[in-house]
C-alpha cells in the first residue's frame, strides 16, 4: 500500500483513533486480515466472523509490527475505531486506487474468472509491474485487500469480480472504478440464487455500466460467441472490443486445436497483426480465456507477437484449476476440484477426453451446488456427457446430486460398470486405488464445498508414497 499516516487513514475512513500515540505513525506493510500475516509496518483489519473475532488478536498483531488495527471497538492496543469496518476498508481502497491512478482491470463471468486473471496478469506482467487478485478473492473483502497491495510502482491492476446477485457488481466498482471492464460469459453458476440467466446478464452487465465513456478510455471487452454478454454493448458508453471465435470478433482465434498431450493451439488475430499460440495449459476451454486476455493486452498496447509469446508460456497461477500431475507410475492425476459449474464441468470432462485420448479415464465427479431448480437436468446432462465422450468410468462421490449424475450416465448407456456411485471421498480413493493402473487419467472435479481435493491429493500421494491417506 502508499504509505499513509494513522492520522490520514483516520480521517479517510472516517473513524476515530484510540490508544494512538504519535497519529504520524505511517502505515509502510500490508493492510491484512489474518493476524498470522501482520508484520512490522501493517494494518490489520479486524472482522468479526463466525468462528473468530479478530478482535482478539489485537495485541498479537502490535506486537508483531502492527502499526495498528482497524476495528469496530477499542482494543487497547493503537486503533483506528469505526462503526463498520467493511465499509472502512472499502473507502481506505478507494482512496487508494484515486491516488495511485494505476490502470485498473475489472474482470466478471459465470466460468473462468480466476484462469482468465490469471492469464491476464502474466501478459501484462510483461510490460509493467501488475498486481492481481491471489486466488478467488473477488467479494467485498478480498476486492479491496487485492487493492491495497497495489504501489507508487504499479501500472496495472487486475481485479476479479464475483457477485451472487444484482447489486453487488455495481458495489464492488464502486470501490474500485475499472478502466477496462471484460465479462467472460453468462453461464448457470449460482443461478439458484439469481433466480435465471437473465438475471445473471443484469448483474455481470454491471460492470460495463460502471465504465468511462470511450472518450475518457474506457473499454468494455465482451465475448462474442455469448449472446447475453454481447448484448451488454448497449449498456455502456465505452469503447467496445469483442473477443471470440466469431469472425466479427476484433480478437479471434483461427484453426483451433488441441496438441496430442491436450493443450490448446490456434492462430491469435488482433487488429495489430496475427501470431500463433500454443498454451501450457489444458483444455479447449482455455482459447476464450486467452482471447480475453489478449484483448485486454491489446488494448494495452500489447504487438500480437508478444501476447502470442506470454500465453504460450503463462501456466496456472491458482490451487487446484485443471492442476496436470503425472505419478511416477505413470498415472496422471486432474486436480480440477477447486469449484465447479456446469459449464465448467463439461469443460472438463472434454480436457479429460483429450488428454486421456487412447488411456483409460477415469471421471470422479460430485456435486454441483448453487443450481435451484436446474440441479437434476444439470446433473443428468453432466452424466450423460461423460458417456457421450466415452469416459471409462464416472465415479459419481456424494448424496442426492451424485446419484443424479450416475444416473443420467445410466440412461445415456452406462449399464455395466463404466459408472458407480460411492457415498464419499473415502469410498473413490478405496475404490481407485484398488482398481487403477499405469497410464490411467483421472480428473477429479466438484463444487468446492464437496472437497474433493482430498481425493487427489490422496492419488498424488499414493504415487510418491505408496499408500492412501485421504485428509
Amino acid at each position: 500500500m502508499i504509505a499513509l499516516s494513522l492520522a490520514e487513514i483516520a480521517e479517510v475512513v472516517g473513524g476515530q483513533t484510540h490508544d494512538i500515540p504519535d497519529p504520524s505513525v505511517r502505515v509502510t506493510g500490508p493492510v491484512v486480515r489474518d493476524s498470522r500475516e501482520a508484520g512490522p509496518g501493517s494494518l490489520f483489519v479486524a472482522f468479526v466472523g463466525e468462528r473468530a473475532d479478530g478482535h482478539d488478536y489485537a495485541r498479537a498483531v502490535v506486537e508483531a509490527g502492527a502499526a495498528a488495527v482497524l476495528a469496530s471497538r477499542p482494543v487497547g492496543v493503537p486503533a483506528i475505531v469505526v462503526d463498520d469496518v467493511q465499509a472502512a476498508l472499502g473507502a481506505l481502497a478507494r482512496h487508494v486506487v484515486r491516488e495511485l491512478g494505476t490502470t485498473l482491470v475489472a474482470l466478471t463471468g459465470s466460468a473462468g474468472k480466476t484462469s482468465t486473471k490469471d492469464l491476464i496478469a502474466q501478459v501484462l506482467q510483461r510490460k509493467a509491474p501488475t498486481v492481481w487478485t491471489p486466488g478467488s478473492l473477488n467479494n467485498e473483502i478480498g476486492l479491496p485487500l487485492t487493492a491495497l497491495s497495489a504501489t507508487e510502482e504499479t501500472r496495472f491492476l487486475v481485479l476479479e469480480m464475483g457477485a451472487r446477485g444484482i447489486g453487488h457488481i455495481r458495489y464492488l466498482t464502486g470501490l474500485t472504478p475499472p478502466r477496462i471492464g471484460l465479462v467472460l460469459n453468462v453461464g448457470s453458476a449460482h443461478i439458484g440464487e439469481f433466480g435465471g440467466r437473465e438475471q445473471i446478464a443484469q448483474a455481470k452487465g454491471e460492470l460495463v455500466e460502471s465504465l468511462p465513456p470511450a472518450d475518457e478510455g474506457g473499454t468494455a471487452v465482451l465475448n462474442a460467441d455469448d449472446p447475453l454478454v454481447r448484448a451488454m454493448a448497449s449498456r455502456t458508453k465505452a469503447k467496445v472490443i469483442l473477443f471470440g471465435e466469431s469472425g466479427e470478433a476484433d480478437v479471434r482465434a483461427e484453426n483451433v486445436r488441441l496438441t496430442d498431450s491436450g493443450q490448446p493451439a490456434f492462430s491469435l488475430h488482433t487488429p495489430s497483426g496475427c501470431s500463433d499460440v500454443t498454451m501450457r495449459l489444458y483444455g479447449e476451454h482455455h482459447v476464450s480465456n486467452a482471447l480475453a486476455a489478449a484483448a485486454v493486452a491489446h488494448e494495452l498496447g500489447m504487438s500480437a507477437e508478444e501476447i502470442a509469446t506470454a500465453l504460450s508460456e503463462a501456466g496456472s497461477l491458482s490451487r487446484w484449476r485443471m492442476e496436470v500431475t503425472e505419478r511416477p507410475d505413470g498415472v496422471t492425476i486432474v486436480n480440477d476440484a477447486y469449484n465447479a459449474n456446469p459449464e465448467s464441468m463439461r469443460a472438463a470432462l472434454r480436457a479429460l477426453a483429450a488428454i486421456g485420448r487412447g488411456r483409460r479415464t477415469w471421471a470422479v465427479l460430485g456435486k454441483m451446488a448453487e443450481l435451484g431448480d436446474e440441479a437434476l437436468a444439470e446433473h443428468d446432462a453432466v452424466g450423460r456427457l461423460a458417456v457421450r465422450l466415452n469416459v471409462s468410468k464416472l465415479v459419481a462421490v456424494g448424496g442426492r446430486e451424485a446419484a443424479w449424475l450416475q444416473l443420467g450416465a445410466y440412461n445415456e448407456g452406462s449399464w455395466g460398470e463404466e459408472s458407480v456411485h460411492v457415498s464419499d471421498a473415502q469410498a473413490a480413493v478405496d475404490l481407485l486405488r484398488s482398481e487403477l493402473r499405469p497410464g490411467d487419467v483421472v480428473l477429479v472435479k466438484a463444487s468446492r464445498s464437496v472437497g474433493l481435493e482430498s481425493v487427489a491429493q490422496a492419488l498424488l500421494d499414493t504415487g510418491a508414497e505408496g499408500e492412501v491417506a485421504a485428509r
